[in-house]
Protein backbone atom coordinates (compact mmCIF):
# COMPACT_ATOMS: atom_id res chain seq x y z
CA UNK A 1 0.00 0.00 0.00
CA UNK A 2 0.99 3.47 -0.54
CA UNK A 3 2.06 4.46 3.15
CA UNK A 4 2.08 8.25 2.06
CA UNK A 5 -2.00 8.76 0.67
CA UNK A 6 -3.58 4.94 1.84
CA UNK A 7 -7.10 7.01 1.92
CA UNK A 8 -7.99 10.84 1.52
CA UNK A 9 -11.12 11.91 4.11
CA UNK A 10 -11.29 15.58 3.12
CA UNK A 11 -11.89 16.99 -0.66
CA UNK A 12 -8.36 17.46 -1.94
CA UNK A 13 -9.62 20.93 -3.94
CA UNK A 14 -11.78 23.71 -2.66
CA UNK A 15 -14.18 24.99 -4.65
CA UNK A 16 -16.80 28.43 -4.66
CA UNK A 17 -19.99 25.79 -4.33
CA UNK A 18 -22.11 29.22 -4.66
CA UNK A 19 -25.49 28.23 -6.67
CA UNK A 20 -26.29 30.33 -9.80
CA UNK A 21 -30.19 31.17 -10.72
CA UNK A 22 -28.67 32.56 -14.45
CA UNK A 23 -27.59 29.02 -15.66
CA UNK A 24 -28.88 26.23 -16.37
CA UNK A 25 -27.88 22.61 -14.36
CA UNK A 26 -27.67 19.15 -15.56
CA UNK A 27 -28.82 17.98 -12.23
CA UNK A 28 -30.61 19.34 -9.65
CA UNK A 29 -30.66 17.12 -6.75
CA UNK A 30 -33.27 17.92 -3.68
CA UNK A 31 -32.17 16.78 -0.85
CA UNK A 32 -28.75 16.31 1.35
CA UNK A 33 -28.32 13.24 3.30
CA UNK A 34 -26.70 9.74 2.09
CA UNK A 35 -29.01 9.79 -1.42
CA UNK A 36 -28.45 12.88 -2.43
CA UNK A 37 -24.54 13.77 -1.56
CA UNK A 38 -24.13 10.30 -3.43
CA UNK A 39 -26.33 11.26 -6.52
CA UNK A 40 -23.97 14.24 -6.20
CA UNK A 41 -20.51 12.79 -6.35
CA UNK A 42 -21.83 10.42 -8.95
CA UNK A 43 -22.96 13.28 -11.49
CA UNK A 44 -19.77 15.38 -11.07
CA UNK A 45 -17.73 12.77 -11.37
CA UNK A 46 -19.85 11.96 -14.98
CA UNK A 47 -19.19 15.65 -15.96
CA UNK A 48 -22.56 16.79 -15.03
CA UNK A 49 -22.91 20.33 -13.44
CA UNK A 50 -25.04 19.61 -10.17
CA UNK A 51 -26.68 21.84 -7.83
CA UNK A 52 -27.48 19.95 -4.29
CA UNK A 53 -30.62 21.37 -2.38
CA UNK A 54 -31.63 20.61 1.48
CA UNK A 55 -32.28 21.27 4.76
CA UNK A 56 -30.26 19.59 6.43
CA UNK A 57 -26.71 18.34 5.59
CA UNK A 58 -26.50 14.96 6.08
CA UNK A 59 -30.09 13.58 6.62
CA UNK A 60 -31.73 11.60 9.27
CA UNK A 61 -28.60 9.46 9.48
CA UNK A 62 -26.40 11.98 11.13
CA UNK A 63 -29.46 11.43 14.22
CA UNK A 64 -27.75 7.09 14.57
CA UNK A 65 -25.41 6.73 17.10
CA UNK A 66 -24.34 3.59 15.22
CA UNK A 67 -24.14 2.14 11.85
CA UNK A 68 -22.59 -1.46 12.03
CA UNK A 69 -23.95 -2.45 8.15
CA UNK A 70 -22.71 -0.12 6.03
CA UNK A 71 -19.76 -1.51 4.00
CA UNK A 72 -15.98 -0.76 4.56
CA UNK A 73 -17.29 0.24 8.29
CA UNK A 74 -17.64 -2.27 11.30
CA UNK A 75 -18.70 0.40 13.13
CA UNK A 76 -19.34 3.87 12.25
CA UNK A 77 -21.24 6.90 13.76
CA UNK A 78 -24.19 7.94 11.66
CA UNK A 79 -22.50 12.02 11.92
CA UNK A 80 -19.41 10.68 10.16
CA UNK A 81 -20.43 8.06 8.01
CA UNK A 82 -22.57 11.48 6.62
CA UNK A 83 -19.33 13.76 6.71
CA UNK A 84 -17.60 11.38 4.85
CA UNK A 85 -19.99 10.91 2.29
CA UNK A 86 -20.41 14.64 1.59
CA UNK A 87 -16.75 15.34 1.64
CA UNK A 88 -16.69 13.05 -0.99
CA UNK A 89 -19.49 15.05 -2.98
CA UNK A 90 -17.41 18.57 -2.13
CA UNK A 91 -14.06 17.11 -3.86
CA UNK A 92 -16.04 17.87 -6.99
CA UNK A 93 -17.18 21.26 -7.94
CA UNK A 94 -20.98 21.01 -7.80
CA UNK A 95 -23.07 23.66 -5.81
CA UNK A 96 -24.82 23.26 -2.51
CA UNK A 97 -27.29 25.51 -1.02
CA UNK A 98 -29.10 24.58 2.57
CA UNK A 99 -32.74 25.63 1.82
CA UNK A 100 -36.21 24.51 1.82
CA UNK A 101 -37.46 23.42 -1.97
CA UNK A 102 -41.18 24.48 -2.09
CA UNK A 103 -42.57 23.60 -5.93
CA UNK A 104 -40.74 21.98 -8.64
CA UNK A 105 -42.37 22.68 -12.11
CA UNK A 106 -42.01 21.51 -16.01
CA UNK A 107 -40.53 24.70 -18.23
CA UNK A 108 -40.66 24.63 -21.82
CA UNK A 109 -37.97 22.71 -23.59
CA UNK A 110 -37.64 19.94 -21.19
CA UNK A 111 -36.65 22.31 -18.30
CA UNK A 112 -37.43 22.02 -14.73
CA UNK A 113 -38.09 24.97 -11.94
CA UNK A 114 -37.21 24.18 -8.55
CA UNK A 115 -37.78 27.15 -5.94
CA UNK A 116 -36.99 28.01 -2.32
CA UNK A 117 -38.72 31.02 -0.97
CA UNK A 118 -36.73 33.11 -2.66
CA UNK A 119 -34.64 31.61 -5.69
CA UNK A 120 -35.56 29.98 -8.57
CA UNK A 121 -33.06 27.40 -10.48
CA UNK A 122 -33.44 25.65 -13.24
CA UNK A 123 -32.25 22.36 -14.57
CA UNK A 124 -32.46 19.68 -17.18
CA UNK A 125 -33.04 16.80 -14.92
CA UNK A 126 -33.85 15.98 -11.03
CA UNK A 127 -33.02 13.40 -8.65
CA UNK A 128 -35.56 13.99 -5.73
CA UNK A 129 -33.70 12.56 -2.58
CA UNK A 130 -35.81 13.88 0.37
CA UNK A 131 -36.16 11.26 2.65
CA UNK A 132 -38.66 11.10 5.34
CA UNK A 133 -40.27 12.39 8.07
CA UNK A 134 -40.84 10.62 11.72
CA UNK A 135 -44.60 9.49 12.07
CA UNK A 136 -46.72 11.04 15.36
CA UNK A 137 -48.98 9.36 18.18
CA UNK A 138 -51.25 12.14 17.85
CA UNK A 139 -52.43 11.62 21.50
CA UNK A 140 -52.47 13.79 24.06
CA UNK A 141 -49.42 15.31 25.58
CA UNK A 142 -47.70 14.71 22.40
CA UNK A 143 -47.11 18.22 20.63
CA UNK A 144 -47.30 19.46 24.58
CA UNK A 145 -44.14 17.92 25.27
CA UNK A 146 -42.15 17.42 22.36
CA UNK A 147 -38.56 18.90 23.48
CA UNK A 148 -38.85 18.46 27.04
CA UNK A 149 -39.53 15.07 27.43
CA UNK A 150 -41.52 13.54 24.51
CA UNK A 151 -38.38 13.01 21.77
CA UNK A 152 -38.04 11.73 18.49
CA UNK A 153 -34.07 11.09 18.45
CA UNK A 154 -32.39 9.27 21.25
CA UNK A 155 -28.98 9.94 19.96
CA UNK A 156 -30.07 13.85 20.32
CA UNK A 157 -31.28 13.03 24.08
CA UNK A 158 -29.71 10.12 25.73
CA UNK A 159 -27.11 11.78 27.92
CA UNK A 160 -30.35 13.89 29.72
CA UNK A 161 -32.07 10.14 30.25
CA UNK A 162 -29.15 9.39 32.78
CA UNK A 163 -30.83 7.45 35.81
CA UNK A 164 -34.51 8.18 34.78
CA UNK A 165 -36.88 6.03 33.59
CA UNK A 166 -38.01 6.21 29.76
CA UNK A 167 -40.15 5.13 27.22
CA UNK A 168 -39.58 3.70 23.55
CA UNK A 169 -42.77 3.82 22.04
CA UNK A 170 -42.56 1.38 18.96
CA UNK A 171 -41.45 -2.30 18.07
CA UNK A 172 -39.48 -1.86 14.35
CA UNK A 173 -35.48 -1.94 14.36
CA UNK A 174 -35.60 1.58 14.97
CA UNK A 175 -36.97 1.31 18.03
CA UNK A 176 -35.36 -1.84 19.47
CA UNK A 177 -31.79 0.17 18.01
CA UNK A 178 -32.66 3.31 20.33
CA UNK A 179 -33.73 1.01 23.60
CA UNK A 180 -30.53 -0.48 23.78
CA UNK A 181 -28.35 2.63 23.44
CA UNK A 182 -31.01 4.74 25.91
CA UNK A 183 -29.98 1.29 28.20
CA UNK A 184 -27.09 2.36 28.62
CA UNK A 185 -27.92 5.86 30.39
CA UNK A 186 -31.11 5.09 31.44
CA UNK A 187 -31.96 3.36 34.69
CA UNK A 188 -34.77 1.45 32.99
CA UNK A 189 -36.05 1.38 29.40
CA UNK A 190 -39.79 0.17 28.74
CA UNK A 191 -40.37 -1.11 25.32
CA UNK A 192 -44.36 -0.23 24.48
CA UNK A 193 -45.12 -1.85 21.16
CA UNK A 194 -48.70 -2.35 19.76
CA UNK A 195 -48.20 -5.64 18.04
CA UNK A 196 -47.75 -9.21 19.39
CA UNK A 197 -43.56 -9.04 18.41
CA UNK A 198 -40.81 -6.84 18.06
CA UNK A 199 -39.79 -7.01 14.63
CA UNK A 200 -35.81 -6.45 14.09
CA UNK A 201 -32.40 -7.44 12.67
CA UNK A 202 -31.50 -9.91 14.34
CA UNK A 203 -28.26 -8.44 15.90
CA UNK A 204 -30.02 -5.50 17.58
CA UNK A 205 -32.79 -8.37 19.06
CA UNK A 206 -29.52 -10.04 20.33
CA UNK A 207 -29.06 -7.01 21.77
CA UNK A 208 -32.12 -6.14 24.02
CA UNK A 209 -32.14 -9.90 25.25
CA UNK A 210 -28.82 -9.18 26.79
CA UNK A 211 -30.30 -6.12 28.42
CA UNK A 212 -33.44 -7.73 28.99
CA UNK A 213 -31.65 -10.27 30.83
CA UNK A 214 -29.85 -7.33 32.86
CA UNK A 215 -32.86 -5.81 33.85
CA UNK A 216 -32.17 -2.33 31.60
CA UNK A 217 -35.10 -2.83 29.24
CA UNK A 218 -38.72 -4.71 29.69
CA UNK A 219 -40.59 -5.13 26.39
CA UNK A 220 -44.64 -4.57 26.60
CA UNK A 221 -46.31 -6.10 23.48
CA UNK A 222 -50.03 -5.88 22.37
CA UNK A 223 -49.84 -2.25 24.37
CA UNK A 224 -51.37 0.94 23.10
CA UNK A 225 -50.45 4.84 23.82
CA UNK A 226 -53.72 7.01 25.09
CA UNK A 227 -52.04 9.69 26.50
CA UNK A 228 -48.64 11.76 27.60
CA UNK A 229 -49.25 12.66 31.46
CA UNK A 230 -47.36 15.64 33.19
CA UNK A 231 -47.50 19.17 34.54
CA UNK A 232 -44.46 21.38 33.14
CA UNK A 233 -42.83 17.79 31.56
CA UNK A 234 -43.66 14.46 30.94
CA UNK A 235 -44.14 12.56 34.29
CA UNK A 236 -46.48 9.30 32.94
CA UNK A 237 -47.56 7.48 30.24
CA UNK A 238 -51.18 5.96 29.91
CA UNK A 239 -51.73 2.72 27.48
CA UNK A 240 -54.14 0.55 27.18
CA UNK A 241 -52.76 -3.43 27.57
CA UNK A 242 -56.06 -5.80 28.43
CA UNK A 243 -56.17 -2.53 30.03
CA UNK A 244 -55.51 0.82 31.09
CA UNK A 245 -52.97 1.39 32.83
CA UNK A 246 -50.41 3.79 34.29
CA UNK A 247 -46.49 4.31 33.79
CA UNK A 248 -44.21 6.24 35.28
CA UNK A 249 -41.76 7.88 33.13
CA UNK A 250 -39.54 10.97 32.60
CA UNK A 251 -38.62 10.59 28.74
CA UNK A 252 -40.99 8.80 26.38
CA UNK A 253 -38.88 8.31 22.56
CA UNK A 254 -41.19 7.62 19.58
CA UNK A 255 -40.05 5.29 16.71
CA UNK A 256 -43.47 4.30 14.98
CA UNK A 257 -42.49 4.49 11.48
CA UNK A 258 -41.57 7.44 8.56
CA UNK A 259 -43.58 9.01 6.03
CA UNK A 260 -42.36 10.08 2.73
CA UNK A 261 -41.30 13.88 2.51
CA UNK A 262 -42.31 13.76 -1.10
CA UNK A 263 -42.38 16.61 -3.85
CA UNK A 264 -43.01 16.15 -7.11
CA UNK A 265 -47.09 16.13 -7.03
CA UNK A 266 -47.09 19.25 -8.98
CA UNK A 267 -45.86 17.51 -11.76
CA UNK A 268 -47.83 14.37 -11.40
CA UNK A 269 -45.26 12.40 -10.27
CA UNK A 270 -46.50 8.95 -9.39
CA UNK A 271 -46.40 7.90 -5.58
CA UNK A 272 -47.81 4.11 -4.43
CA UNK A 273 -50.18 3.34 -1.65
CA UNK A 274 -47.80 4.78 1.28
CA UNK A 275 -46.82 7.65 -0.78
CA UNK A 276 -43.73 6.26 -1.73
CA UNK A 277 -42.18 8.11 -5.18
CA UNK A 278 -42.22 4.56 -7.74
CA UNK A 279 -38.98 4.04 -9.01
CA UNK A 280 -37.21 1.27 -11.35
CA UNK A 281 -34.13 -0.44 -11.24
CA UNK A 282 -33.16 2.65 -12.56
CA UNK A 283 -34.05 5.52 -10.08
CA UNK A 284 -36.30 6.16 -13.13
CA UNK A 285 -40.01 7.48 -11.67
CA UNK A 286 -42.83 7.68 -14.15
CA UNK A 287 -42.07 11.30 -15.42
CA UNK A 288 -38.78 11.53 -18.18
CA UNK A 289 -35.59 13.63 -16.77
CA UNK A 290 -37.16 13.27 -13.09
CA UNK A 291 -35.04 10.49 -10.66
CA UNK A 292 -36.04 9.69 -7.12
CA UNK A 293 -33.32 7.91 -4.75
CA UNK A 294 -33.28 6.55 -0.82
CA UNK A 295 -35.90 5.93 2.05
CA UNK A 296 -38.76 8.27 -0.20
CA UNK A 297 -38.90 5.78 -3.04
CA UNK A 298 -40.69 2.57 -3.59
CA UNK A 299 -37.85 0.53 -2.37
CA UNK A 300 -38.46 -1.84 0.38
CA UNK A 301 -35.48 -1.88 2.57
CA UNK A 302 -34.61 1.72 3.86
CA UNK A 303 -30.81 1.40 4.52
CA UNK A 304 -27.90 3.75 4.09
CA UNK A 305 -26.01 1.23 1.32
CA UNK A 306 -29.21 1.42 -0.17
CA UNK A 307 -30.26 4.75 -0.50
CA UNK A 308 -26.21 5.47 -1.95
CA UNK A 309 -26.62 3.27 -3.99
CA UNK A 310 -29.71 4.69 -5.80
CA UNK A 311 -28.16 8.09 -5.55
CA UNK A 312 -25.27 6.68 -7.64
CA UNK A 313 -27.92 5.14 -9.92
CA UNK A 314 -30.14 7.90 -10.17
CA UNK A 315 -26.90 10.02 -11.23
CA UNK A 316 -25.95 7.01 -14.15
CA UNK A 317 -29.59 7.40 -15.30
CA UNK A 318 -29.40 11.14 -15.53
CA UNK A 319 -26.09 10.92 -17.51
CA UNK A 320 -27.71 8.20 -19.86
CA UNK A 321 -30.73 10.36 -20.22
CA UNK A 322 -28.61 13.75 -20.80
CA UNK A 323 -26.51 11.70 -23.25
CA UNK A 324 -29.10 10.01 -25.14
CA UNK A 325 -27.38 6.49 -24.21
CA UNK A 326 -29.42 3.67 -22.58
CA UNK A 327 -28.57 0.51 -20.05
CA UNK A 328 -28.39 -2.57 -22.37
CA UNK A 329 -31.78 -4.57 -22.53
CA UNK A 330 -33.62 -2.14 -19.55
CA UNK A 331 -36.73 -0.58 -20.76
CA UNK A 332 -38.34 2.40 -19.16
CA UNK A 333 -40.77 0.94 -17.48
CA UNK A 334 -42.20 1.68 -13.46
CA UNK A 335 -43.59 -0.83 -11.24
Amino acid sequence: MNKKEDFILTPRTIYNFKPQEKIVYDAIIIGTGIAGFSAAMYAARLGLKALVIGEMSGGKITLTESIENYPGFVSINGLKLAELIENHARDYDIDILTDIVEKISKKKDNLYSVSTAKKIFTGKTLIIATGTVENKLNVPGEKEFTGNGVSYCAICDATTTKNKTVAVVGGGDSAVKEANLLAKYAKKVYMINNEPNLHAEKHHLNNLENNIQKGKIEVLNSSNIISINGKSSVESVTFMKDNQKKLLVDWIFIYIGQTPKVIGKEIRIKTNKNNEIIVNVNCETNIKGVYAAGDVTSTSWKQAIIAAAQGVTAAFSAYNHLTKKRLRGVKHETN
